[in-house]
């Protein structure tokens, strides 16, 4: 007897799931009530300015381009 194409298009669907559940990205910033760029208190948020948050992803960018070179 042949496999049913709806269980084979379940369990890959579920394969698939599980993957993209193991690769997905972690949170890497958690709230400590400083700027992650320049450490002024802030109330909320991880940044202070959209400046420091813009040469934060600039900086964190560069450092995945050198490691992937």
């Amino acid at each position: 007897m042949c496999a049913d194409p709806i269980d084979d298009a379940a369990e890959l669907e579920m394969l698939n799931t599980q993957i993209a559940l193991a690769n997905r990205k972690k949170p890497s910033m958690v709230f400590t009530g400083a700027c992650h760029y320049c450490e002024d208190k802030v109330d909320k948020g991880f940044f202070c300015c959209p400046e420091c948050k813009d040469d934060y992803e600039r900086i964190e960018r560069a450092a995945k381009h050198r490691r992937a070179a």
